[in-house]
């Protein structure tokens, strides 16, 4: 894919992107082709399709597809995944929700107190259709996290240009609020941040480079989150402007497929038993 067709494309999925999402955005991404592009282009679909989730803002259960992938499974699929804490969840699809050994049933007339929110694990983030499931069986989780890891560095970006806007906008004290090195400092180490987490990415070849980009893109996020909360103030604790959704979509996704604190322990435990350290990038 040259360039010309890769910049069409990503128009073309940013526009569908920006009208639809949930149920919407995966049927118009299934019909769009998306799970030939995953299985012939792997390397191009997941880090352009994830990265646009998170610069949009919107979510599909595409995940599940990347997972199953990996596995060898037929797609579209559902397969219940690990969350932080020793929990599963199912990522539901229209099709219906899964059960705990991943086969998909009907779908349930109604949601009960099993629902992930009634639970405090998707109340986080409501809009995603998240469910709390039994443990589900040991699935390859590298390509998962490598794709975990791009939606999250896409979130990040949208946080940080919802910070950079208001703080060209805000006008304080006569000056724009941009002009403040306190403002510009936070947003420069924000940067620094995504752009380290992205370098990571670059070198994510094998399952230990998987753990440690999805940990790094999820530490970028909270970086982005906390310094991007500082610059918008009030104004971003507010339901009326969308910086709160990107902070909880970060909140979900860096807890699925282990969360940064969780894959770093992992990564430490994996060094210490082998007493090396694997060179993953030629400086």
């Amino acid at each position: 894919m040259d360039a010309a067709e890769l910049d069409l494309l990503t128009g073309t999925l940013r526009a569908t992107m920006i009208e639809r999402t949930g149920d919407d955005l995966d049927r118009a991404l299934l019909e769009f082709g998306w799970l030939d592009l995953l299985t012939e282009s792997p390397d191009i679909a997941i880090p352009l399709v994830f990265r646009l989730l998170g610069e949009t803002g919107a979510h599909a259960p595409l995940l599940n597809d990347v997972i199953a992938h990996a596995a060898g499974r037929d797609l579209p699929a559902a397969v219940p995944m690990p969350f932080t804490g020793g929990r599963w969840l199912s990522w539901e699809r229209a099709a219906g929700p899964i059960t705990g050994s991943g086969v998909v049933a009907a779908p349930r007339p109604s949601i009960g107190a099993d629902q992930c929110g009634a639970e405090g694990d998707s109340a986080l983030d409501p809009e995603l259709p998240l469910r709390r499931v039994r443990a589900g069986e040991t699935l390859p989780l590298a390509e998962g996290r490598h794709a975990l890891a791009w939606w999250l560095i896409g979130t990040s970006r949208a946080m940080l240009a919802l910070a950079r806007r208001h703080a060209l906008d805000r006008i304080q004290f006569g000056r724009p609020l941009a002009a403040h090195q306190a403002v510009r400092h936070r947003l420069a180490e924000t940067l620094v941040a995504i752009e380290g987490a992205e370098a990571t990415l670059a070198t994510a070849d094998d399952d230990l480079g998987a753990l440690l980009a999805k940990a790094a893109a999820g530490d970028a996020a909270r970086t982005t989150a906390r310094h991007c909360q500082q610059v918008l103030g009030g104004i971003g604790f507010t339901a009326e402007h969308e910086f709160h959704r990107h902070v909880r979509r970060t909140l979900v996704l860096d807890g699925l497929l282990g969360s940064t604190t969780d894959l770093t322990r992992e990564a430490g435990a994996w060094i210490r038993t082998r007493a090396c350290a694997p060179r993953l990038a030629q400086l």
